[in-house]
């Protein structure tokens, strides 16, 4: 049988929520100035580019064909505006606050992860994000979805070779943060460790699976960040869990 996370709102389409439509339209306004600014900008390195008339060599050429990008208050309009060169030498305005083949918005593609984690499977994120952005949200079916968790298993893959010897760690924060998941009947958590540089710039360091807070779980972690060039910082700040503080000893036995 399957099951399904998901809980739809009757009559969502035809009861449109006025104060959405007012946000819809203020963000479409405000993106349409701000394109319009680029353009602005963008032709002001041409001023002095004339034909033998005088006249401007560079000028507008009326817009690309308007499309939808996807944002976390549903589909908003956007129209990006052409230029045309009158010379001959060609030239191309590209927004970089809308580019060319953009369809939604870093903010949306963030809440799928978020939607994954809370238990929505592959083929319900569809429906899920129908029902937050609305019945226009198009582009995001089981097969984009998984690729896009492929995505995100690489990008963290290469996040955690990522070397830390380029930095000095002068301080180290340690948690356990426990999901309500358990492997048998082991209580799983995610072991994470934040760093501070010299500079005092705050980096994540570790995030990985861990068996409650044993030792030997964080002494792996701890022995991952010195194989990656991380030196002996100053400081640890953690809980009480022990199991962190054993591996300390054991792996950075001077902080």
């Amino acid at each position: 049988m399957d099951k399904s996370n998901v809980v739809g709102f009757a009559g969502r389409e035809k009861n449109a929520d006025p104060l959405t439509q007012l946000l819809r339209q203020g963000a479409r306004d405000l993106i349409q100035q701000a394109v319009e600014a680029e353009l602005s900008e963008y032709l002001q390195q041409f001023t002095e580019r004339r034909l033998e008339d005088g006249r401007a060599a560079v000028v507008r050429n009326g817009y690309q064909p308007e499309r939808d990008i996807q944002t976390g208050i549903g589909p908003v309009t956007v129209k990006v505006p052409k230029i045309r060169a009158k010379d001959g030498k060609p030239v191309t305005f590209r927004s970089a606050l809308v580019p060319p083949y953009v369809r939604k918005t870093r903010s949306l593609e963030a809440a799928l992860p978020w939607l994954y984690l809370k238990g929505v499977s592959t083929g319900e994120m569809d429906n899920a994000l129908q029902v937050l952005v609305g019945p226009e949200a198009k582009g995001l079916s089981a097969s984009t979805v998984a690729r896009l968790k492929r995505q995100w298993a690489q990008e963290y893959s290469a996040w955690r070779q990522s070397r830390l010897d380029s930095d000095r760690w002068v301080y180290l924060w340690a948690d356990g943060i426990y999901s309500g998941l358990r492997a048998e009947d082991t209580k799983l958590c995610a072991l994470v460790i934040i760093g501070v540089n010299e500079r005092g710039q705050k980096h994540f360091l570790a995030i990985e699976d861990g068996v409650r807070e044993s030792t030997q779980s964080w002494r792996e972690v701890l022995l991952d960040l010195k194989a990656r060039g991380m030196n002996t910082p100053k400081l640890a700040v953690g809980d009480g869990a022990m199991g962190f503080w054993s591996a300390l000893d054991e792996v950075y036995g001077a902080t």
